[in-house]
């Protein structure tokens, strides 16, 4: 064996904002792209960045603006998720990489399969965790005041002659009670269950676990320090405006024909409390997603949570560099 390849970082300048890349690895077969997801950084795809660099590729994981070791932009109020898409096209551009493979989660499976409707001559394939593509809107009406999207999705006004103005939400007030590294303990223990957030009346989401609950055992408390610290940097604020707070893409912007025609896995973890809200198990096991996707794979891991990179990295691993060998990069 030759010397053991280890992650380096760098900062891109990217839209006026230094971007912060994670990277592995040469791009023998070609580069893979993680696109994480909230509460996470780069560091959530570290199993998956020594894989796939291992397997013969180049992986890449960006720290989405706000995030990380990346620049808050100044105007939090204007987040979109244009700018996402953006971001990622000049990230590939900066790199002179012509064609990516995807890998995402949460919130950064929107961008993924935006990136591979809009401009599928750069993409090979996507693999998106936990998140069906499902261009038909689905509502959370039916979820009760207390579900956690709906509480964070709260940002308060301030004076009616400032109509504009924002201070920040509840999810920020409910926060600013502990430390960054509590904030993100709670989210991991509450995320990692099978069970949808939901507070009752009279409390707030961060009531929902104390520090008696035990971490989940695959989340060490190293994996926890490094969280925070990388939070410590930016704060909350910006990172809950992408995905509970900010403008949807205009369906002007987008092609009438929603259709993805690349390839694309779906890695289901059946435990995600992602799989309860409205729409998911429909577009999954109804075959709705099969309709705008024709070139889909579905993978179910039975105990998988909302984060089976982190939970089960060696089966999740097999099965992107599976896909990944499945669609060479020269086809």
């Amino acid at each position: 064996m030759g010397t053991k390849m280890e992650i380096e970082h760098s900062h891109l300048l990217i839209n006026n904002l230094n971007l912060h890349i994670a990277q592995i690895g040469k791009d023998e077969l070609g580069t893979v792209v993680f696109l994480h997801g909230f509460p996470e950084i780069w560091y959530s795809w570290r199993h998956q960045m020594v894989a796939v660099a291992e397997a013969g590729y180049r992986a890449i994981a960006p720290d989405w603006r706000g995030y990380g070791l990346s620049d808050q932009p100044q105007d939090p109020e204007n987040a979109s998720r244009e700018h996402l898409i953006s971001d990622l096209l000049g990230i590939l551009d900066a790199l002179s990489i012509p064609k990516t493979f995807l890998v995402a989660k949460d919130f950064g499976s929107y961008p993924a399969y935006l990136f591979a409707l809009l401009y599928p001559d750069r993409i090979c394939g996507v693999v998106s965790i936990g998140m069906p593509y499902l261009p038909v809107p689905s509502s959370y009406d039916l979820l009760p005041e207390g579900f956690y999207i709906k509480r964070w999705q709260v940002n308060y006004k301030i004076g009616s002659l400032l109509p504009d103005v924002l201070e920040p939400g509840r999810a920020e007030a409910d926060f600013s009670r502990f430390d960054v590294k509590r904030v993100v303990r709670t989210i991991y223990i509450l995320f990692s269950k099978s069970d949808i957030p939901i507070a009752p009346e009279g409390k707030e989401i961060m009531d929902l676990a104390d520090l008696s609950t035990p971490l989940p055992e695959w989340f060490s408390e190293e994996d926890l320090s490094m969280y925070a610290s990388l939070y410590q940097k930016n704060g909350f604020t910006y990172p809950l405006q992408i995905p509970y707070r900010v403008r949807s893409i205009k369906e002007t912007n987008l092609p009438s024909d929603r259709t993805i025609r690349v390839p694309v896995l779906l890695i289901q973890g059946e435990k995600d409390y992602v799989y309860k809200l409205p729409g998911r198990y429909e577009a999954i096991k109804e075959g709705i997603m099969k309709d705008y996707v024709p070139n889909l794979e579905i993978s179910f891991i039975p105990e998988g949570c909302h984060f089976a990179q982190e939970q089960f990295p060696d089966q999740v691993n097999q099965l992107i560099t599976g896909f990944l060998k499945a669609h060479p990069v020269n086809n």
